[in-house]
């Protein structure tokens, strides 16, 4: 039955494994280039007035700059556009470096010494994603900063009015907290570019602080919509690499009509195609190349500042970062095509499809298409090009004279910029007015590319491939072969719309005839979230595609696409299997702050199973039994699953409200639509048998991680029993009632002045000095017991004989006295060891508090605000109590068998309420520990 246990456990633990190496390790590699400093890099701290340094003197805002450009600001004299960035989570000021340094260099190529001012500020590196009580004062501290900033620019004819906010992380999160201060003027700040910033929720619900926090952005930014409409926010998410971030919370919790907020993630912006991790998406080079290009065409050139125009930024916000066009709307350009010079230029193309590759030589050249004999059997035009320059290259012929035409409207800003050409895809609906189009392979500097061109049917190269269910664990395939000899397939992948879905696309393309093409760019189109990834392959090849979602789909819009951009004359094969790793990935991606609710949930049920162990049979059972029966999801998920249903009752509904109990949160929602705090996540969202399934994961941390406590507190024993005289008795390691009050006391007052989760720790700590002796003396206690004459006894009608005397000798019926204090050491050893674990969880999850506090010693003594306060006097009151538990105190208790009964309804309210707020997890165990306290008393 053990062997059995241990198998059942280590199967449940390589699944978890498997899933966290697909979580951390199962992405492509970085392919960000670095940013480097030219020069040395300089902060120029700025000062700040009197009171805001008092105020918080652990902050402070710096000038970024290098060279002689540092030398010139030396005086603060600033002349530039200002930009201020925020670092996130434990972020330094310093990683302000990349944009800085790259906004420097290109402003050398500038006219008219045009240039940004790039400020950083220094929030002293805090944990604000674990512990939120520094939020709002890094808010006042960072409106205090931007007053501070445009005041540098007063001696100016006409300055600066506002200031754009960079904000990584956490940062990005502060930066829209702005909006919620009462005194903070909204024109002082009009863009916002935020990298990798859970808007949607936090990552971790450590402490109500960061709740409400999150709570009061959220609801200004929605409530109020309207006026914060000309604010405008980018938010870029990493993409897979980000394992800390997922880019499904980096969506930005704003009406749908809002047209001044997007999100999309790093992989679908144009000229950047990549995934980055939390930190690097700071210094990609690629990602911060589109930001200052970005920043450097949202300067009006008469102010030379930001421009306030709505729409302008849109624009500019729109060129860089979804589709990147051969120019900006609004640009103004000749779209007249001159024939005179060059009558012979001009080729009309009758064929269904133009491949042409420029000489060498420079050349004027241009093909025409003929509209009208196209138009009934055929729907789009197709046009690609590996000229990267970003100039008009499609036209359509209004008035054409011969073979040529004469005048021609411009029909390139639907080019789209994919890794190694750009594409433009025209639909011949919305072309009436137009006769002739138009495709210039002009190549006057010389530089040799080529064009490729056709006419298409969308209906024929649409396909329809239902993908393999989830639970096929990646035993069938769906497979598809392309004959068509296309430039353009688009594939859509039917039920392909949740997150908890992961496949491996494999596409083989071979080809008849061997030449040089163009390679097959393979795109994953998410319609609802602009989370596009893009590979390039070359042909012929077989290509593995990871997909994947970063958010469900939250209505009934069209399906995942999977576009095919093929070689002309090859054939393609896909084929879609469900992997069974990824799937393990995503759900710990999604899911994986919730094990720890259902690890605490089994160590609160191996509490009950010890404490029902020691009412039937007065003596402790082991503590890896009691923890590997604490799985029992037949109690706690089915009551789950049954509250969920009587949810969807309006009587329950109403009822529920009535009782004032908050909404349930078992499974964090994945689609942008949905909130965090809109309660019940949607049963068709998840599966059902996840639940179960991340009650076991979490059940194999506690089961492994108590076997792992075990063998940490056997080591510790052995070297504290160096400085230890043995001991044979059970007592040993408790406080005398005079010292518990003290402790007490002195705890109690020390977190109520201090740190809440230092006096946690300390109170931890004295309970394991108990086990430590406890595991000591059983050790004593066994040696001892290996060391005597061993004598050969026989049990006979209640009484013990032994053969070691000649005259036979009548003892009582009771064990030899050295035996009952083993077993009485025993039981109390795996008491306290279940106590143990159950007492780290309270530990641990003050534990970001307490770094908060170790941080920031050296300004102030006292942690505020503290989220430990509300239940350190009676977690340190409980703490001190059970040091001095044992077996036979509980065994002789009235309230035992009450309390037996509280760990199950316990933790299944453990298991709605506390996946989305972790800190709800120390008044559950409390609610259990209290009443086991008080059977230690009466």
């Amino acid at each position: 039955m053990k062997l059995a246990t241990v198998a059942f456990y280590g199967f449940a633990l390589g699944l978890l494994a498997i899933g966290l190496r697909e979580l951390l390790t199962g992405f492509e590699e970085n392919r960000c280039s670095m940013t480097y400093m030219f020069e040395y890099p300089e902060y120029r701290r700025v000062a700040l007035p009197r009171r805001v340094a008092r105020l918080y003197p652990a902050y402070g805002l710096y000038l970024y700059g290098e060279g002689l450009y540092a030398q010139e600001t030396r005086a603060l004299k600033l002349t530039g556009a200002p930009v201020l960035f925020l670092p996130g989570n434990a972020g330094s000021y310093k990683q302000a470096r990349s944009l800085g340094s790259v906004a420097l260099r290109k402003a050398e190529n500038m006219e008219g010494g045009l240039h940004f001012n790039v400020f950083t500020v220094d929030f002293n590196e805090e944990l604000v994603a674990l512990y939120g009580g520094s939020l709002l004062r890094q808010t006042h501290f960072l409106h205090e900063s931007i007053k501070a900033i445009l005041r540098l620019y007063k001696h100016l004819k006409t300055p600066p009015q506002s200031v754009v906010l960079v904000g990584h992380s956490m940062g990005g999160v502060v930066a829209r907290a702005l909006f919620t201060l009462p005194r903070f003027n909204p024109n002082l700040v009009s863009l916002i570019i935020t990298q990798a910033s859970p808007h949607l929720a936090p990552v971790l619900a450590m402490d109500p602080y960061l709740l409400d926090f999150y709570s009061t952005v959220r609801q200004k930014w929605v409530n109020q919509a309207n006026k914060l409409r000309n604010v405008t926010v980018l938010s870029v998410g990493g993409g897979y690499r980000d394992y800390q971030v997922r880019s499904g919370l980096t969506s930005l919790p704003c009406p749908p009509g809002d047209p001044n907020k997007l999100s999309l993630v790093a992989t679908a912006v144009p000229k950047t195609w990549v995934s980055t991790d939390h930190l690097s998406i700071v210094w990609c080079k690629e990602l911060v190349l589109a930001t200052v290009r970005a920043f450097f065409d949202l300067i009006d050139p008469e102010t030379r500042q930001f421009t306030g125009n709505p729409e302008k930024k849109m624009t500019v916000l729109n060129h860089h970062f979804i589709r990147h066009p051969v120019r900006m709307l609004g640009e103004t350009q000749d779209t007249s095509i001159s024939i005179l010079d060059f009558p012979e230029a001009w080729s009309e193309v009758n064929t269904l499809r133009l491949a042409y590759s420029t000489p060498k030589e420079g050349q004027v050249k241009y093909f025409l298409f003929a509209l009208s004999s196209r138009r009934k059997a055929y729907s789009h035009f197709y046009c690609r090009s590996n000229n990267m320059e970003m100039s008009s290259w499609v036209y359509g012929c209004v008035h054409k004279n011969g073979t040529s035409c004469v005048h021609a409207v411009d029909l390139s800003m639907g080019t789209e910029l994919l890794p190694p050409y750009k594409v433009l895809i025209l639909s011949l609906s919305d072309l009436s007015s137009i006769t002739h189009l138009v495709v210039s392979a002009s190549n006057l500097n010389g530089k040799q590319f080529t064009v490729e061109c056709e006419w298409q049917r969308q209906e024929s190269q649409t396909l329809s491939v239902p993908v393999p269910h989830v639970l096929s664990f990646g035993l069938t395939a769906s497979d598809v072969t392309l004959n068509s000899s296309g430039l353009l397939h688009t594939i859509e992948l039917q039920h392909f719309h949740q997150v908890y879905q992961a496949f491996r696309f494999n596409v083989a393309s071979q080809c008849k005839v061997h030449k040089d093409r163009l390679p097959s760019v393979y795109r994953l189109k998410v319609p609802w979230f602009r989370e596009d990834s893009l590979t390039t392959a070359t042909v012929p090849s077989v290509t593995e595609l990871s997909g994947m979602l970063h958010t469900s789909r939250p209505d009934n819009t069209s399906g995942v696409l999977l576009q095919l951009h093929t070689a002309p004359n090859c054939q393609y094969k896909v084929s879609v299997r469900t992997s069974l790793p990824r799937v393990l990935g995503q759900i710990l991606r999604f899911c994986g702050p919730t094990v720890p609710v259902y690890t605490a949930v089994t160590l609160l049920l191996a509490c009950g199973g010890q404490l029902s162990s020691i009412l039937n049979s007065r003596s402790a059972a082991d503590m890896s039994q009691v923890v590997a029966k604490g799985l029992q999801p037949h109690k706690v998920s089915i009551s789950v699953c049954v509250l969920h249903s009587l949810l969807s009752c309006s009587w329950f509904q109403e009822v529920w409200s009535v009782l004032c109990l908050p909404p349930m949160d078992v499974l964090p929602p994945t689609s942008p639509d949905m909130t965090f705090h809109e309660g019940v996540t949607p049963a068709e969202e998840w599966p059902h048998l996840l639940s179960p399934l991340l009650y076991v994961l979490g059940a194999a941390v506690a089961y492994w991680g108590c076997t792992l406590l075990s063998l940490i507190i056997r080591l510790i024993s052995l070297m504290l029993a160096l400085f230890h005289r043995p001991s044979i008795s059970r007592d040993c390691g408790t406080l005398q009632p005079r010292t518990q009050l003290l402790l007490t006391l002195c705890l109690t007052v020390l977190g109520g002045t201090c740190c809440g989760a230092l006096s946690i720790i300390a109170s931890f700590l004295f309970h394991l000095y108990r086990v430590l002796r406890l595991q000591m003396t059983e050790r004593s206690l066994s040696h001892m017991l290996n060391l005597a004459p061993r004598k050969h006894t026989e049990v006979k009608n209640g009484t013990i004989l032994s053969e070691s005397h000649n005259s036979s000798k009548e003892y009582s019926g009771a064990p030899l006295l050295s035996e009952c204090a083993l077993q009485e050491v025993r039981d109390d050893l795996q008491l306290h060891l279940t106590l143990s674990a159950l007492f780290m969880l309270p530990v641990m999850l003050g534990a970001p508090s307490f770094l908060h506090w170790i941080r920031n010693l050296r300004y102030s003594t006292q942690l505020d605000p503290d989220p430990c306060w509300p239940h350190i006097v009676p977690l340190i009151i409980v703490y001190m109590l059970l040091i001095n538990c044992n077996t036979l105190k509980l065994s002789h208790s009235k309230l035992l068998s009450m309390t037996t009964c509280l760990p199950l309804p316990l933790a299944i309210t453990m298991a709605v309420f506390s996946p989305l707020h972790l800190y709800r997890i120390t008044y559950f165990l409390l609610a259990g520990l209290v009443p086991l306290a008080l059977c230690c008393l009466l």
